[in-house]
């Protein structure tokens, strides 16, 4: 393999460490030293991957959560370009703006398809573990190639970007990272069977659609107080899904698991614990109200759950 998605973690690493580096320096920054050290820990995650030990790494995370619940983090100064001077920028560049961002998501196509089988000298051009993954890390540098040259800006002026970016984002950046390890620490310490001990224990699961709406709810909120559908679904799905729905209703499984996740993304409608899906958007358009998507996204979310329910239960022995 020539290019490994560990590459790309280099690159992360390297950059939050930049943006460490220009959190110190920023004198404009009330809390510059401890804005510094949480993007550096951060950073230290990604450079040393499997090197650093298990424990080491649960102590980093614990510290970064320590400076991020004290309000460690704070934003600072930018050097931005006045309203005129984006507002030009803007249009002389036009529709060529999409462009960067069209780049990720085509590249990361055509590396997935096109470079799929692709060797060079026998080795595989790109990671076919990770085939996705790097095709995006590809198409992300592209993008960031493809803007430097449209805006006639320097890689530096892209750093700051990102660090203005990242510092408005703050603490929500690190938290889809955290709770992507909750579904398999969950797993792990057994809540799955404590799951299937309560809900037999004080619910009348004898009935098919009680059990129904409870493994599609629970997927909801599961999700809801962790952030995460995939952190939800082994809780869920080793509770009630298999056990019950598969073991006594006799549920297709791939049904069972397929309408379970669309169950657990109705809770990410509803969650700001889904940072990045609720809170980055707010941030990015800098809306005076934070859970003004999550607001938003919830009549839709409830009615999309009962019809959820009701696919599950007609469909569940297909």
């Amino acid at each position: 393999m020539i290019l490994k998605l560990d590459y790309f973690y280099y690159v992360l690493g390297a950059m939050l460490l930049m943006v460490a580096w220009m959190a110190l320096r920023d004198r404009h920054n009330p809390k510059r030293y401890s804005s510094a050290l949480f993007w550096a820990l951060y950073a230290v995650v990604y450079l040393a991957g499997e090197q650093l030990p298990p424990v080491a790494a649960g102590v980093l995370m614990v510290a970064m959560a320590l400076i991020a619940g004290f309000g460690g983090v704070a934003l600072g100064r930018y050097g931005d370009r006045t309203a005129d001077e984006r507002r030009g920028s803007a249009q002389r560049l036009g529709h060529k703006l999409l462009i960067p961002a069209l780049m990720i998501p085509i590249t990361t196509v055509i590396g997935s398809t096109l470079f799929k089988d692709v060797k060079w000298d026998g080795l595989f051009l790109l990671d076919p573990k990770n085939l996705t993954l790097v095709s995006l890390g590809c198409g992300s540098l592209f993008a960031v190639a493809t803007a430097c040259w449209l805006t006639r800006s320097t890689p530096a002026q892209a750093m700051r970007e990102s660090r203005r970016l990242i510092d408005h984002l703050g603490w929500a950046v690190v938290l889809p990272h955290m709770l992507a390890v909750l579904g398999l620490l969950f797993t792990e310490a057994g809540m799955g069977k404590a799951v299937a001990h309560v809900v037999t224990s004080y619910i009348n699961m004898d009935i098919r659609l009680v059990a129904v709406a409870v493994y599609c709810i629970g997927m909801a909120l599961f999700t809801i107080i962790m952030g995460n559908g995939f952190a939800a679904f082994p809780v869920m799905a080793g509770g009630v899904g298999i056990p019950v729905l598969v073991g006594v209703y006799h549920a297709n499984p791939a049904m069972m698991a397929a309408i379970g996740m669309f169950s657990a993304y109705c809770g990410t409608l509803m969650t700001p614990m889904a940072a990045n899906f609720n809170i980055v958007p707010a941030a990015l358009l800098e809306l005076p109200d934070k859970n003004a998507v999550v607001k938003m996204q919830v009549p839709t979310a409830l009615p999309l759950l009962l019809v959820n329910i009701t696919l599950l239960y007609f469909l569940m022995n297909l």
